[in-house]
């Protein structure tokens, strides 16, 4: 007979302010470490990452007095498991005037877990261009790589089980800011 393993509680982990403040963070340390926003170039990976780009973008925007180039980038069709998850619609890739040659690229997401979502993006972003330099900023770091692939910039670092479920909400899609660490049954 096994023992039933208990199910942790949903527990929230960051609210809006954290988030507010991680993401202020992330946008200093891209401008710290670039020496500025010239030759920027922020492309969210969809969903949320797309979001937060944009996000990004603006306080970059609003610490620099200048516009920062912010777009999204499908990985749908270089994903490693399209055939083992159900089919989804594709995002279109927005690339902003001016494509990513010789830009530094900031790819954005909201959770890097595995890395294989980023290894796609590196495909994704290869057939566009070839920029200059690729870094990444994630909201939330979990580790568990498969990958060997770091993020440059991240809001907070969460360490979780395998089989805990790190939830993002952000207020343009889900109508609040949080994220929520939940046990695998709690989806």
């Amino acid at each position: 007979m096994s023992a039933v393993k208990p199910v942790k509680p949903a527990k929230i982990v960051l609210e809006e302010g954290d988030i507010s403040r991680a993401l202020t963070r992330i946008a200093h340390e891209i401008i710290e470490k670039n020496r500025g926003s010239e030759n920027l170039l922020l492309l969210g990976i969809p969903t949320r990452g797309a979001y937060l780009a944009a996000r990004l973008a603006k306080i970059i925007e609003s610490i620099e007095n200048r516009e920062i180039p912010n777009g999204v980038l499908d990985i749908t069709l270089h994903r490693d498991d399209l055939r083992s998850r159900p089919p989804r619609a594709l995002t279109p890739t927005v690339i902003p005037s001016g494509g990513v040659e010789n830009k530094i690229v900031v790819l954005v997401d909201d959770v890097l877990f595995s890395g294989r979502t980023i290894r796609a993006a590196l495909d994704a972003l290869g057939e566009i261009g070839r920029p200059a330099e690729v870094q990444l900023a994630v909201l939330v770091d979990r580790g568990h790589r498969q990958l060997p692939i770091r993020a440059d910039y991240v809001g907070k670092n969460l360490p979780t089980s395998a089989d805990e479920i790190v939830r993002v909400s952000i207020s343009e899609i889900d109508e609040i800011d949080q994220i929520v660490i939940a046990g695998a049954n709690e989806s």
